[in-house]
């Protein structure tokens, strides 16, 4: 369905466009399209991000993309429409994956980019992601774009659109990042989403043998849901790595910002065990370095970025928390636990996981071994998942800052960079408040499974003291 000119009459006529207001979160905009998010939305939305980027550079080009979801075209061209009535213009790169959408912004040196994107949400679910000018956009200038439409503070002009196909060019970006010395047979998974088309054109050339599936963009997901932090999201993959004898397994989220991994044995690399991987191939070459994980990663990654040399630095979840602290640090390599692995080492500094998913088979072919052995050769310790629960949006930060002054009147040693992740002699609990969702998100790790035993005790009792209930399932994983 096209937004015809008639709506778009209707559009700059009307003067004080109201939100969902659910639709605003920390690190972008989301919503269930045609309940919460509409393509009205989206017009006013670019409308007010190309009106701070014109403050920023006058005649500024800002690039569009979008994924393969079934709302995204309509998406698209609204937000189009909003950027050329503000007076800047748009490079139009159509449909790929959210990383693409970064380097176009990056290398055409574009004032910013925005892109369509329900990442890796359910069907239904759509939104943006923004980059002005290579910087992430978050939090309060998120909050900011709402307050300009509403206002209508918005400027207006006569852009122009153009259209560029840069498949081709950062697609040879992707296999220029290879450094492998021995020819590897890898299994792809696009999960029907946006990276599909890329995905298939890397495989197609780097030498090995691949295997891709799911790689049709299907905004239906049909095979399976598209967020690899899911066990069961990877089953295909590991079947297919274990049938037919692959040294690896690459999966990626709806939008491929995220990466998932699995060995040759079909066991699943989590984002901190890529991190040591990485951390230890980049700091041969740049000793002493920063790198950055968020709070919810293993201590073992830490301990062993010591050990290798660099500096490790704990940081608040979200990709765009990292990528500013990134810039201010100079970090060569950053993570998280979900999967976003970021480069600012011959790269850009962004997530893309077509990136890293080369570097890792870049240092995996160099190594001469097999990545299980290099997996079992990582420090181990026992840790729980991810234990999320739900808490109301006016209660979860409530909640945290009650547990931080029961364990400062205690004495407790912790870190408050995101929650509170505390250290006691069997190792460590966190407990955070999710940015995007009404959750709290808790975590625990220690050497033993007594010593985990006694870390969900405390968290328990902390989360007692503050009325709230640990779920049943959260038993200890290797």
């Amino acid at each position: 369905m096209k937004v015809n000119d008639m709506t778009a009459q209707a559009m700059r006529k009307n003067m004080n466009h109201v939100f969902t207001p659910t639709i605003f979160r920390e690190y972008d905009i989301r919503g269930i399209v045609g309940q919460s998010l509409f393509a009205q939305d989206a017009y006013f939305i670019a409308r007010a991000f190309a009106t701070k980027a014109a403050s920023l550079q006058k005649d500024g080009v800002i690039c569009v993309a979008r994924d393969g979801r079934l709302s995204s075209p309509e998406m698209h061209e609204a937000v189009c429409r909003g950027i050329v009535d503000s007076g800047l213009n748009v490079l139009d790169i159509g449909l790929g994956p959210t990383p693409m959408l970064y380097y176009a912004a990056y290398s055409k040196k574009a004032v910013g980019g925005i892109m369509v994107t329900g990442s890796h949400n359910p069907p239904t679910h759509n939104g943006f992601k923004f980059v002005l000018q290579n910087q992430a956009f978050y939090g309060a200038q998120i909050a900011e774009l709402k307050t300009l439409a509403e206002n209508n503070n918005l400027a207006s002009g006569v852009g122009k659109i153009e259209e560029e196909d840069i498949r081709e060019t950062y697609t040879a970006a992707m296999l220029a990042a290879y450094d492998g010395t021995r020819d590897l047979s890898v299994a792809w998974d696009a999960g029907n989403g946006a990276t599909g088309e890329i995905m298939s054109a890397v495989c197609q050339r780097l030498a090995g043998k691949h295997v891709a599936l799911n790689e049709t963009i299907d905004g239906t997901f049909p095979a399976h849901h598209p967020d690899p932090t899911v066990p069961e999201n990877l089953k295909q993959i590991i079947d297919t790595v274990r049938e037919q004898k692959l040294d690896a397994g690459i999966a990626f989220d709806g939008d491929g910002d995220r990466l998932g991994v699995v060995d040759d044995e079909g066991n699943i690399l989590w984002g901190d065990q890529l991190l040591m991987l990485y951390a230890a191939d980049i700091l041969k070459e740049k000793p002493g370095a920063t790198i950055i994980a968020d709070v919810k990663a293993s201590g073992a990654l830490f301990d062993e970025v010591t050990r290798l040399g660099g500096k490790p630095l704990m940081w608040k979840t979200g990709h765009s928390l990292i990528k500013s602290k990134m810039k201010e640090t100079g970090a060569p390599l950053a993570g998280e636990m979900s999967g976003h692995l970021f480069f600012a080492d011959k790269y850009y500094g962004f997530d893309d996981a077509i990136y890293a998913a080369v570097r890792l088979l870049g240092l995996l072919s160099r190594s001469g071994r097999k990545l299980s052995e290099l997996r079992a050769a990582l420090p181990k310790r026992i840790n729980t998942p991810e234990i999320r629960f739900e808490c109301d949006d006016t209660r979860k930060f409530k909640v945290i800052e009650e547990v931080k002054s029961r364990l400062q009147k205690d004495g407790a040693k912790f870190s408050d960079v995101d929650g509170v992740r505390v250290s006691t002699a069997a190792g460590w609990w966190l407990l955070r408040a999710s940015n995007t969702q009404a959750m709290l998100v808790a975590r625990c790790e220690a050497e033993n499974e007594q010593g985990l035993e006694s870390l969900k005790q405390d968290l328990q009792k902390q989360l007692a003291l503050s009325g709230v209930e640990l779920p049943e399932k959260s038993s200890g994983h290797h």
